[in-house]
């Protein structure tokens, strides 16, 4: 039977200069291309995985009413390409977890001609590698869940007969897709604001942004439409109803009994969906030689299976003492039992959730690609060259200025010099000429479709000026240069002589503060007498006594560095020859104080770690008396908290946390509501819900702050955070530190800023940098050194020097290397001074007076080297009037700390700020990034005065620092 159809265009949100049309999916009026059922060459297989078991009755009977034959596979099946047999199209309804193993076979399949469907989060709980793979096989990614449901509707550009596909659009609960490339088309949108992507298209694939097959999210109708004709466009099949596998399925794919005996245990599981399940903790094997101690069992939160036998009781570590209290007993409202188990989620070797953001926000540009380079793409090649020719520019600066070196500065020339594009080592004037000349032709070049020459001089000039940075003569000023000094460095020591050697290492290097790893995963780094238990691969030595001895002889601050709620981690579980599923030694000995996800697991689907329940109050008063137990038996100048927050969730996706005892009895005592009955569909209550979550974790930074107060008021408080959207950050971990910023709760707030290269570092940080909700705090942005490029690494150290931060801290000590502490020491290591050089969060106002001290250096240098910013920097009569009385009241605020040198330094500075932008108009036209970096540097110094007004003022009078 034959029907003529027309081919459906989709059209995609132009990302570039050029809309590229795709014609290669085909649809009729209907949806179906009906055909003879001689034309049938094949079948499609469809995925089922650990994530879509559970929504497997609704799968199966979408698949059922599509009416084209089908094999089901296993993904855990798939391991090379024959597993996925000959069919030539594959569906991945809703699978989160690909191996790279099975991303490699996918990519090959496809590159064979395959075409892939794929609908929901696909690969969010993957390596950043799968991911990444992911996003380019499908053109896009599950970027974020939208909080209502929405109206699906095609896409602006649709012919007529798209638009008149009725089964094919209504309300959805998805999410907002984002396109990878220019390639990628939108097929439909959300009408929502800005109507955001709802479907994307590729020529070899199909993204739908909702859990197909999912009866809370959609419709049965819809999602059978969908499938139906895509499947139907890519192989011209004939459909039947009620349909059984097809007999030429791989030899993965599941037979009739196995796919049944799923769906019988999809159907039971998904009854419960959105409830607690009971906790599964592993055994926890006995070392030999050692006595095991008393079990103490693991009581169940009160969930589904309530009638089952009690879960494995783990063992009690050896050598571990119980804290001192014990737990109290909780009485929680009992859920409904149910007749069938669910899956085993076991600790898997997933990356880390900072890992995955590190990924997420790389910026590649590929040699030699003739891929289409879009508008927004060409600006930012043509605006981070610019930045880097500032960045360039500013160091030399630096190192010209304090060596007071008279010759003419190229840093300083501006273009009056062009250099010869076959010029490779040239000087630092030609490269930066070059560099000038690539920005301004990228445009030109992107116009013309040269996209891959584009491309080639960019990273030239990339490199190039790279190699002009001064990386062997010192530039750095007063700042806050950290490292977290991790605990496998410190293990690895061996004992305080080999602890030295790293000190010395890390002192030669010009760090000044030392994150030292003192609270790993429960177990302590020293003796303790309040922790169960020390790191038992620390044999007959104390490292945190031997670090800050260490760390003091060498003018260095230690910080103490904590784990507050993560309770255990599997990957040190297998280091230390323990069951992975062990949940660390304060929850072995005291099991009520863990906290479930909402299955009822420890430690949450594609995750490693148990947490704590920070409603509890014996967590807080354990942790409370763990911290007062480090600052007073060890002279440490400060305390860091790590995960202080609860674990990445994704609550529309079915997948949150925080339904410990302690919790839910409070919740309930205040609401009258447990909140395992809580769906987030439930808006008001399910915010009551973020909101308690979120102030538990609050409360108990403000218990630390005011504990380390009391014990020694000069001890600083900082935070290791995530950079993620304050909105987003609440509702996924309830991490919302610019409460505890603006309470004056915490010194020092170093956000995990980790990218690949500067661009995307600039990106994360920004947003904190430029931040009015820090209060007095100081801001660190993180570095992460794992494969960062020594000058890359130095690049974005060199990006915060030029940007209104206080320093930076460097993850982590094992990633430093010979190359990058040779760089290190020269640009900033201990030189031979008659001075000591402050440290920002000790003294705050010598780091003021310094940092004006250094300003004035870099303004008398231009005045004598350069002729167009000479004439604003010293011929204005009020610049050097105004710049002297400034630096005379920082020298006097820093010499004699009070509250009328404070009100003398900042009106000088305030006035100084007003004019400087005056002063130096006609400069901001031949050099903007140069003055902006100036600019950068006075709000540097006002926020190291608001800081120290806090820290030494008002602490030193007795007024409260909120």
């Amino acid at each position: 039977m034959n029907k003529s159809h027309k081919n459906l265009k989709f059209p995609f949100p132009i990302m570039g200069l050029f809309c590229l049309k795709l014609n290669f999916l085909m649809f009729s009026i209907g949806g179906i291309l009906p055909v003879n059922a001689s034309t049938q060459t094949g079948v499609f297989n469809i995925i089922q995985s650990e994530e879509n078991v559970e929504e497997w009755t609704g799968i199966n009977k979408r698949l059922q009413a599509v009416g084209i034959k089908y094999c089901v596979i296993p993904l855990a099946n798939i391991n090379n390409l024959e597993d996925v047999g000959k069919q030539q199209v594959l569906f991945l309804p809703n699978v989160e977890k690909l191996t790279p193993v099975q991303a490699m076979v996918l990519k090959k399949w496809m590159n064979q001609g395959g075409r892939l469907i794929a609908s929901g989060p696909v690969g969010n709980l993957s390596t950043p590698g799968v991911r990444q793979a992911l996003r380019n096989m499908l053109g896009g990614y599950w970027g974020f869940n939208l909080n209502d449901a929405q109206e699906l509707q095609p896409a602006k550009d649709n012919i007529q007969e798209w638009k008149n596909q009725k089964e094919l659009f209504s309300q959805v609960w998805g999410a907002v897709m984002i396109p990878e490339n220019s390639q990628t088309q939108i097929a439909a949108v959300w009408n929502y604001q800005n109507q955001p992507a709802a479907v994307l298209t590729t020529e070899n694939s199909t993204f739908l942004g909702w859990r197909w097959g999912k009866d809370q999210d959609s419709h049965a109708q819809l999602d059978t439409a969908w499938l139906k004709t895509l499947v139907n466009s890519y192989l011209k099949l004939s459909t039947q109803k009620g349909v059984n596998p097809a007999a030429n399925c791989p030899q993965s794919s599941v037979n009739t009994t196995t796919r049944k005996t799923l769906e019988t245990s999809s159907t039971n599981i998904s009854q419960t969906e959105n409830k607690p399940r009971q906790i599964n903790v592993s055994r926890v094997s006995i070392k030999p030689n050692q006595k095991p101690t008393q079990k103490k069992p693991i009581k169940q939160p009160s969930s589904v299976n309530a009638n089952k036998k009690p879960a494995q009781k783990p063992t009690q570590k050896p050598n571990q003492k119980k804290p001192t209290k014990q737990p109290r007993s909780l009485t929680v409202q009992q859920s409904k039992p149910q007749s069938k188990p669910i899956l085993r989620v076991t600790p898997q070797n997933f990356r880390e959730e900072i890992d995955q953001l590190q990924e997420a926000v790389r910026w590649d540009i590929i040699p030699n690609s003739n891929q289409p380079i879009g508008s927004k793409d060409a600006i930012a090649l043509r605006q981070e060259l610019e930045n880097l020719i500032g960045r360039v520019e500013s160091a030399n600066l630096a190192v010209l200025a304090r060596s007071g070196n008279t010759r003419n500065s190229p840093a300083l020339k501006g273009e009056n010099t062009k250099a010869s594009r076959e010029t490779t080592n040239s000087s630092l004037e030609e490269t930066l000429a070059q560099a000038r000349e690539i920005a301004k032709n990228i445009p030109v070049l992107i116009s013309q479709k040269n996209y891959a020459v584009a491309r080639q001089q960019w990273l030239n000039a990339k490199r190039n000026l790279w190699q002009q940075f001064p990386i062997n003569q010192y530039l750095a000023q007063p700042e806050v240069r950290a490292v977290w000094l991790d605990r496998g460095t410190i293990v690895n020591a061996g004992n305080e002589e080999g602890l030295k050697k790293i000190f010395d290492r890390l002192a030669k290097a010009g760090i000044n503060t030392v994150f030292f790893e003192t609270v790993n995963a429960s177990y302590t780094i020293y003796p303790s007498e309040v922790a169960p238990q020390q790191n038992p691969l620390i044999k007959n030595w104390d490292p945190l006594a031997s670090a800050v001895k260490l760390a003091h002889a060498r003018g260095m601050e230690l910080h103490a560095w904590v784990w507050t709620f993560a309770a255990g981690n599997s990957r040190h579980n297998q280091i230390i020859g323990v069951s992975s599923g062990y949940p660390g030694p304060v929850l072995a000995t005291n099991p009520d104080w863990a906290n479930y996800d909402q299955r009822g697991q420890m430690i949450p689907i594609g995750q490693t770690k148990p947490f704590l329940d920070p409603a509890n109050p014996e967590v807080r008063e354990y942790l409370l008396k763990l911290y007062a137990e480090i600052v007073t038996k060890y002279q440490v100048d400060g305390i860091q908290l790590d995960y202080i927050r609860y674990p990445f969730q994704d609550p529309f996706s079915g997948r949150t946390y925080g339904y410990g005892k302690a919790a839910r009895e409070k919740f309930k005592q205040q609401t009258g509501v447990d909140p395992v009955n809580i769906s987030p569909r439930q808006r008001d209550l399910w915010q009551k819900w973020t909101a308690f979550r979120t102030e538990q974790v609050n409360s108990f930074v403000t218990e630390v702050s005011q504990m380390l107060r009391q014990k020694r008021s000069s001890l600083i408080l900082s935070v290791a955070v995530f950079p993620l959207a304050e909105y987003e950050r609440v509702q996924k971990i309830q991490q919302h530190w610019e409460v505890w910023a603006r309470r004056g709760d915490i010194d020092l707030i170093v956000p995990m800023t980790y990218a690949l290269d500067t661009p995307r570092f600039q990106r994360l940080a920004q947003p904190w940098i430029s931040s009015q909700k820090l209060g007095s705090t100081l801001l660190v942005p993180g570095i992460r050194l794992l494969s960062l490029p020594t000058v890359g690494a130095f690049d974005q150290i060199q990006l915060l020097r030029d940007l209104p931060v206080s320093g930076y801290a460097l993850f982590a000590a094992e990633n430093f290397n010979n190359e990058l502490d040779q760089l290190l020491s020269n640009t900033q290591g201990k030189m031979k001074l008659s001075y000591t050089e402050p440290i920002p969060q000790r003294q705050p106002f010598r780091t003021a007076a310094f940092r004006f001290a250094a300003l004035q250096q870099e303004w008398q240098f231009v005045g004598k080297n350069d002729e167009k910013l000479s004439k604003s920097v010293t011929t204005m009569a009020n610049f050097q009037q105004h710049s002297k009385s400034l630096q005379n009241a920082l020298n006097q605020l820093a010499a004699f700390p009070s509250a009328s040198n404070l009100i003398s330094a900042r009106g000088e500075l305030v006035r100084f700020q007003t004019q400087f932008k005056i002063w130096m108009g006609a400069t901001a036209k031949e050099n903007p990034y140069l003055v902006k970096v100036w600019e950068n540097k006075l709000l540097t110094i006002e926020r190291l005065l608001r800081y120290g007004e806090r820290k030494v003022i008002n602490a030193n009078s007795g007024l409260t620092a909120r």
